[in-house]
């Protein structure tokens, strides 16, 4: 009497397309059945159309992602490839524990370093379902199993043999599952292009207004003004000094401050490099309070932040991020203080309009001034006794000042929509390919 026959287990995502809702699970089969290893070397005429693996870009020219061609003088051991290979990288990355798995689609060929693991799939397997398959993570589990297997330096040193001997997942053989995975999540992708181009767009027409409504070093007037300001005469330019006064700030860390509870809150300056708006709304911005424990005595109230303030973060370790700065446009009676590594000014004698600071310490005259009185090496640090040298050039009146403010801020509201807008899409990308995709720890008998 034979044994009973052992059923392989079969994988079933959490989310069909109806049509397949009733389909059998996701077959297992092993890579090298699907997949050859590519082997043929480069020519010599290859030279210029080297490329390398980036986890966010894929496939790209070596030239155009470091600028320059670092391959050496000789690539006769570097592998040739063509459009649909893929390319494996087993080195240990932030976004990849793994390693990173790509698909070249934006040439039709190219050479890459021999240090990694090329393969193509065979004629009637889907290279756009595949692409997908590693993008989701569904692999992971067999890289995992891989990790340990000569790991040195952060990388795993498998070979392309053993890399092929892993397995993988998929729908039935008619491949119209996998089309409909591909084609969805394709479609998705070029939606997510396509509203990530609009939010360049809205960025770099900020960009190029911003250098045209403020004017240029050593000129007197913007390029580009309102029609009613057209005859307003020139704007006035003054040493920072005389325009703002300096305020006192304090050096909490950030295990003195929390998000529960407090009296008191503090702007802390990683906050102001890293999510605060250039016009600082307490109603829209998460700030900490100073924690209980510490003792406010020596906390002057002339030190409190008051709409209209500016404050600087002092410290960066990026010359484009030296000096960054908010102002405060709204507090709705909340006590709000400046912090560690900020400089807090105040405006003299109601000379500015709220709103109107936040656009002109953002302007390239400015931040070109205040980068060059920044000092330090590894980290760049700059100071209230520097920042009075900055040359601030102002519109004769408020009404003018509160127009290019108005627009400024009706532009970074539409900036500000559209990331939104981009970063639900990427979100709903995200969730619809765990969905789309089992895992193997899903397997049923």
């Amino acid at each position: 009497m034979k044994p009973a026959a052992t059923l392989k287990p079969t994988l079933t995502p959490k989310l069909r397309f109806p049509e397949f809702r009733d389909a059998p699970g996701w077959a297992e089969s092993v890579l090298r059945a699907l997949a050859d290893p590519v082997s043929e070397r480069a020519e010599n005429d290859d030279e210029n159309n080297i490329l390398t693996l980036s986890g966010e870009q894929g496939l790209v020219l070596q030239s155009e992602y470091f600028g320059k061609k670092i391959a050496g003088t000789n690539a006769e051991r570097y592998l040739r490839i063509q459009q649909d290979d893929f390319v494996y990288n087993d080195r240990v990355t932030k976004a990849s524990a793994y390693g990173t798995i790509k698909r070249l689609k934006k040439h039709r060929n190219g050479i890459v370093s021999p240090i990694y693991k090329c393969f193509r799939f065979k004629a009637g397997e889907l290279p756009g379902f595949w692409e997908w398959y590693f993008e989701a993570g569904a692999h992971e589990a067999q890289l995992r199993s891989l990790a340990n297997e000569g790991a040195r330096a952060g990388r795993f040193n498998v070979s392309i043999g053993r890399f092929l001997s892993t397995s993988v997942w998929a729908p039935d053989s008619t491949n119209q599952e996998q089309h409909k995975i591909a084609s969805c999540l394709s479609s998705l992708d070029d939606l997510i292009g396509a509203e990530s181009q609009k939010l360049d767009a809205l960025k770099a027409h900020k960009k190029g207004l911003m250098q045209q409504l403020f004017p240029r070093e050593g000129e007197t007037r913007p390029r580009l003004r309102f029609p009613e300001f057209r005859d307003a005469g020139k704007w006035t330019s003054k040493p920072m000094g005389k325009v703002y006064s300096f305020k006192g700030n304090n050096s909490l860390s950030r295990d003195q401050l929390n998000y529960e509870n407090g009296s008191v809150k503090n702007i802390h300056y990683g906050d102001i490099h890293t999510k605060f708006s250039t016009l600082f709304d307490i109603t829209r911005e998460r700030v900490p309070f100073i924690n209980h424990t510490v003792s406010l005595d020596g906390f002057l109230p002339e030190n409190d932040c008051v709409e209209g303030d500016m404050i600087f973060a002092d410290a960066s370790e990026d010359l484009e991020d030296i000096g960054k700065s908010i102002e405060v446009v709204r507090l709705s009676g909340e006590r709000v203080v400046s912090g560690q590594h900020t400089i807090l000014a105040r405006p003299n004698d109601n000379v500015l309009v709220v709103g109107f600071g936040a656009y002109l310490f953002k302007s390239k005259h400015v931040r070109t001034q205040i980068q060059k009185e920044s000092q330090g090496t590894k980290v760049l640090g700059i100071s209230a006794k520097r920042l009075i040298n900055i040359i601030l050039s102002i519109p004769s009146t408020k009404d003018e000042q509160h127009s290019i403010a108005t627009c400024l801020a009706s532009l970074d509201d539409l900036i500000t929509a559209q990331s939104v807008k981009v970063e639900t899409l990427k979100t709903h990308k995200k969730g619809l390919i765990q969905q789309l995709f089992p895992y193997p720890s899903e397997a049923e008998a």
